[in-house]
């Protein structure tokens, strides 16, 4: 008895995928619910498990391959028919495969980083993490850098008898110009590689041209001195954190200083439609997070009904997703308005495009002490530039500059917030 794998039914918004890399071959055993193969979207890279035990059969749809909803994907064969009478594919598969390599004793370079699929990969290639460059923030090893190491690693063989014929060819002998690279006539090689674009980033770049070619985009910038909002944080991290089981950060008061004055403004909570402007009665807002595949904007749906701690708790569970790789495509759906922080990464100022269709998007920036005039005195404070990136064809500079100055006043007297004054 065989069963087909099929590509899962994906959204409306999303018409294929790609095949990232199976994590099985023909003649390996397969558990119930184990990872076979993983599909990258332009959102999210979706996991498809097995529906049963049994054996892999063929594999329909290599890595590489665009797929959309239903495709065939691959052929699983039940257990036990498997075992008495392997499929001839498998058994050549088997047959060819090389001696395996004895995996190493420990990983030396896992120590606890690796995402759940960045260490599936490494574990059934059998390599050390230890010897791959890593991309990801900190120096992590992401998925394509393992993907890139094995590509080096298969064509090193090839490259070096490239090298070889080079070495030997009469041109060569008689001191003729190499003319690999520029440099070459001072003896050394320039090498540059070229990497495909993962969907995700693909869909980045698509979505960033189209907001600037069809959005009439303005930043106007203010500061903010958070003096209040650190003291409340020194005042009743401790507490907080042992009430709600989360952590008491900066964005809770952000999200909730921006939901104050898109009350007051509702322009810039609102987006275009052809020639109508929706104003969106509900506030479901969009925090930007940075994961080795690079940025995703998940939402945290109707945040003015959330408390501090219910939006903290969130933000917390979908950068953890997101860094794991397990992003839900329903998380990063709709949103009306956006937050990024750059700070986190040490921006002192920056102008963040819009996530379209919104019409605004909030960028954050690096708390830096300044001296600043307070009543007369020259006092150090902990200062951030706030950004405000709008589209101009709906919100006009007024509506833009006073939406700012009500997140800074929010901002320097939570208690305004509470009171919502």
């Amino acid at each position: 008895m065989t069963t087909e794998i099929r590509v899962p039914q994906l959204p409306e918004s999303v018409a294929d995928a790609v095949v990232v890399a199976w994590h099985k071959k023909p003649g390996d055993p397969i558990r119930r619910d184990e990872n076979l193969v993983d599909l990258e979207t332009d959102k999210v890279v979706l996991e498809v498990p097995a529906p049963s035990n049994g054996v892999m059969r063929e594999i329909s749809a290599p890595a590489g391959t665009t797929v959309t909803s239903g495709q065939l994907l691959a052929i699983i064969e039940a257990a036990s028919a498997s075992v008495a009478a392997p499929a001839p594919q498998a058994a050549r598969a088997a047959a060819a495969a090389p001696a395996a390599v004895p995996a190493p004793a420990a990983a030396k370079g896992d120590d606890g980083r690796l995402s759940p699929s960045v260490r599936r990969l490494v574990e059934e290639n059998r390599l050390d993490p230890a010897v791959i460059a890593g991309s990801g923030r900190d120096g992590r090893v992401t998925k394509s850098d393992v993907v890139e190491f094995l590509d080096k690693r298969k064509s090193a063989p090839a490259v070096a008898a490239v090298a070889s014929e080079r070495a030997a060819s009469p041109a060569a002998a008689q001191g003729a110009p190499v003319r690999d690279a520029p440099s070459a006539a001072a003896g050394a090689v320039r090498a540059e590689k070229r990497v495909a674009m993962t969907r995700l980033r693909q869909r980045i770049a698509a979505r960033m041209v189209e907001a600037q070619a069809t959005q009439a985009l303005l930043t106007s910038f203010n500061e903010v001195d958070l003096s209040a909002v650190q003291d409340l944080r020194a005042r009743y991290k401790d507490s907080f954190e042992k009430t709600h089981g989360a952590k008491l950060g900066f964005m809770s008061f952000f999200v909730k200083a921006s939901i104050e004055a898109l009350k007051r403004f509702a322009i810039v909570n609102a987006s275009v439609d052809g020639n109508e402007i929706v104003y969106h009665e509900y506030y479901d807002i969009g925090v930007a997070v940075s994961t080795e595949r690079g940025l995703m904007v998940p939402i945290v749906r109707d945040a003015d009904k959330k408390s501090f701690a219910e939006i903290e708790r969130e933000i917390a569970g979908y950068a953890a997703r997101a860094r794991e790789g397990s992003m839900a495509l329903e998380d990063l759906t709709g949103g009306t308005f956006t937050l990024t922080n750059g700070g986190v990464f040490g921006s002192l100022m920056s102008t963040p495009i819009v996530n379209a269709p919104q019409s605004a998007i909030l960028g954050m920036h690096k708390i830096q002490e300044r001296p600043m005039v307070v009543r007369g005195e020259i006092l150090a404070r902990p200062m951030m530039y706030l950004a405000l990136t709008y589209d101009h064809r709906i919100i006009d500079g007024r509506d833009a500059v006073q939406f700012l100055v009500a997140v800074k006043d929010y901002l320097e007297d939570p208690g305004r917030m509470l009171l919502q004054i």
